[in-house]
């Protein structure tokens, strides 16, 4: 880390942060720490390290090391960490409450809080005498409104008094910490953390808006000595019925930051909206007694926000004190992560530029986070990978790891991903009847639409035009902005050598996704010189030219490469044995294009459903069932069915991450066909009573099938579990219904309301 506190012209630096919040919610306590692996996996230190960062936010909380007192503290932890971190030459910022709010015998508002808090401060300075940095409270002013306004954590308070008493003694346990450290070391520097947002309205809720940007500051304000009777919150401080003297007592102790840490997340910058029927349900709510929508954004303005830099430009007109962004995180597909910290690292250039003394950018969650889509008050196993992927049995580098390691390197950014731009300034982010103007504040600032996908920009290549799966492919690529050219036979012939080249030199893609090939499986057996051409040496062919042009190459397999004979879901080290010359293609293929092409992705799955056709085996059961007809599936074939969406998904995060080998992806949990018939209907509603399950035998297949074929994934399980995966799809499936049945009536309505007047409708519409 830069150790100067006035040089703005030194280089801006790359640090990381570690999701680390031990937060109550009653009486249950939830430990990233224990989730995401590192609390048990000190060899995570060189990783951080290798991604290129100075310094980094680290945890040496409280509730972890002396839950019981000081005098019981267990060093074992930081001792073994922090001394790996020193010798792999990462500053330590050492973070001693993060979200958290205490051992189980104090909280926010608890009247030891502040004292207790600091002495173990002391004492984690008297231990690591050297440790420079600290944030004794992460997010001051933040914690205090989710423990104690809104009543997410423990405390749980919903009072503007709660609130204020949990500010207040966060604010004075930092002081008091601080003081405790600097007692050891003197040098030591405080960097406080909080949100950087802001808030913006309809006229009609402005002052609500006002209020809500100036609450913002308070825990600066308050550690920096500026709040008092001229203080705009000064009156609303009393009222809540605090003492005058408690929140003096910051003029007389004040404990300016020595770096101010600003978190900024696509969630920071609100819209306040009068009109809460304009919005969906779970946005509605009631500030200071108006019924009102509080919502991103970037969800609601027509023009969006020009996002973090001139919130840095502000904070630093405010304060003059020197500032990192100490949380870059967004909750999205690679891609997107990818472009949120590009917007981000550029946006702190463009203000050190402009005169902002930015010292660095810190990539949050470095190994990911668990369950804060929903403020982690359950555990439903929902999970953010950071740059580093901890769904496997060691943390998997993504590409975004892969750019930590350019910028740390100055290097150009060479991912083709960030030539188009995040969600967040995309069409189709709207979550309101219709978009918002720009309030006039904006509107000299607002952002230009830049990165959109150009015709210049190289696209993935996606083959299989007429198929379930490649059209699943473009579809997705489109919503989330990657640029695509969907080909037919016509356009690639993959077992024709010259058509590959002729595609890949006109388009000149920097990824192939390969989902065309023969599909029958029955009809295989009669057929093997065409399976063998489509599904084996068209797959050969291919890897080998994207190889020569290094191209990265996602291709499919299936389940059908083993033979059943397992007890155990099947894994991707598991040797092949396929029953089928289906199979027998598949696994030919996978040997070929490996040998071909080692950098290409290999992916075997199994037993498609979706939203997007009529024809995979979920939909025609749900079908027949709803029509009341008889269904009959197998009850002895048991499988891992896949969610199309989650597989499309899953493939090009992994394509982004030029992930490469054999890696097996199907929605987690196994059954029979018969089963997943049954479960389906139970999901959306239906009669199964028609159901029937019968042995495989008495289908008539040509080919043989294996009884068993669950797949597994030793690499990472990627995709949600299937009763997550079939509860979306009935959801999406009923919603689609739902809408299909309103444009009927609609169209119903207008032709009874037309009167029949065909001359009329036809010259109106120009026809």
């Amino acid at each position: 880390m830069n150790k100067s506190t006035n040089s703005p012209q030194q280089a801006l630096e790359l640090w990381g942060g570690l999701e680390c919040t031990v937060n109550r919610v009653q009486d249950q306590y939830f430990s990233q720490l224990d989730r995401n692996g590192h609390g048990a996996r000190a060899c995570d230190i060189e990783r951080f390290a290798g991604l290129g960062i100075r310094a980094i936010r680290y945890p040496i909380l409280w509730e972890r090391t002396a839950p019981d007192g000081i005098d019981q503290a267990d060093w074992r932890w930081p001792d073994e960490r922090l001394a790996a971190l020193r010798a792999a030459g990462v500053t330590p910022i050492a973070g001693l409450i993060h979200h958290g709010s205490g051992p189980r015998h104090t909280s926010l508002v608890h009247p030891g809080f502040a004292q207790e808090l600091a002495d173990y401060a002391g004492a984690v300075a008297a231990r690591y005498p050297w440790l420079e940095f600290y944030t004794p409270v992460n997010e001051i002013c933040t914690t205090a409104r989710f423990a104690g306004l809104y009543g997410v954590w423990y405390p749980h308070g919903r009072d503007d008094r709660t609130f204020i008493d949990a500010l207040l003694n966060q604010c004075r346990a930092t002081v008091l910490s601080m003081r405790a450290i600097r007692a050891v070391n003197p040098h030591a520097k405080l960097v406080q953390t909080d949100d950087l947002g802001k808030t913006y309205s309809t006229p009609e809720l402005s002052l609500i808006a006002e209020f809500y940007n100036e609450r913002r500051w308070l825990g600066w304000d308050l550690l920096c000595g500026m709040v008092g009777p001229e203080h705009k919150l000064w009156n609303y401080l009393l009222r809540s019925g605090v003492e005058a003297a408690d929140i003096l007592w910051f003029r007389d102790n004040p404990c300016p930051p020595d770096i101010i840490g600003v978190n900024y997340y696509v969630t920071s910058e609100r819209w306040l909206d009068h009109r809460p029927e304009r919005y969906p349900a779970h946005h509605r709510g009631v500030a200071d007694g108006i019924p009102c929508a509080d919502i991103e954004a970037s969800r609601v303005l027509a023009t969006p926000t020009p996002g973090i830099a001139p919130l840095l430009s502000e904070i630093w007109e405010r304060y003059g004190i020197p500032l990192a962004i100490t949380e870059a995180h967004i909750d999205a597909n690679r891609e997107d992560q990818m472009r949120w910290l590009l917007e981000i690292w550029e946006a702190a250039q463009q203000s050190r530029d402009n005169g902002v003394d930015v010292r660095a950018v810190t990539v949050w969650a470095l190994l990911g986070s668990f369950d804060w889509n929903s403020l982690v008050t359950v555990e439903r196993g929902y999970y953010e990978p950071g740059p580093l992927d901890v769904r496997g049995p060691v943390p998997r580098p993504t590409a975004l790891a892969r750019m930590m390691q350019e910028i740390a390197r100055g290097a150009p950014l060479s991912h083709p991903v960030l030539r188009a731009q995040g969600w967040w300034r995309r069409p189709g982010r709207f979550l309101c009847q219709q978009p918002v103007a720009t309030p006039d504040a904006l509107t000299s600032i607002a952002a230009d639409g830049h990165r959109l996908v150009g015709s210049d920009a190289a696209p993935i290549l996606i083959l299989g035009a007429s198929g379930t799966l490649g059209r699943a492919f473009a579809r997705i690529c489109e919503k989330r902005n990657l640029a695509h050219r969907l080909l037919s036979r016509q356009d690639m012939d993959i077992a024709d050598p010259d058509s590959v080249e002729r595609a890949l030199a006109k388009y000149k893609p920097w990824a192939v996704v390969n989902t065309c090939g023969y599909v029958r499986v029955d009809d295989a057996e009669n057929d093997i010189e065409r399976c063998q051409r489509e599904n084996t040496h068209g797959a050969a062919i291919l890897a080998s030219a994207c190889a020569l042009h290094d191209v990265h190459l996602t291709t499919f397999s299936s389940d059908l490469v083993f033979d059943g004979r397992n007890e155990r879901p099947y894994v991707e080290s598991d040797p092949v044995s396929p029953l089928n010359v289906y199979g027998r293609c598949k696994a030919a293929a996978e040997q070929a294009v490996l040998a071909s092409h080692p950098g290409a992705l290999v992916v075997r799955t199994s037993a498609f459903f979706g939203p997007w056709d009529e024809h995979n085996f979920v939909t025609q059961a749900l079908n027949a069932l709803e029509r009341g007809d008889p269904f009959v599936a197998a009850g002895d074939m048991t499988i891992t069915p896949t969610y199309v969406p989650d597989l499309v998904h899953a493939c090009l995060d992994l394509a982004v991450d030029h992930e490469a080998g054999i890696w097996h992806l199907a929605n987690q949990g196994e059954l029979t066909w018969a089963e997943l018939a049954r479960r389906a209907a139970e999901l959306a509603g239906v009669d199964a009573s028609r159901l029937e399950a019968k042995p495989a035998a008495e289908f008539g297949f040509t080919a043989a099938r294996p009884a068993y074929s669950s797949l597994h994934s030793e690499r990472g399980a990627l995709l949600p579990a299937l009763d997550d995966a079939l509860r979306r799809y009935v959801e999406l499936r009923q919603a689609d219904r739902a809408a299909r049945r309103a444009l009927e009536a609609e169209a119903e309505g207008r032709q009874q309301v037309g009167g029949g007047d065909s001359q009329a409708e036809a010259v109106q519409s120009g026809t």
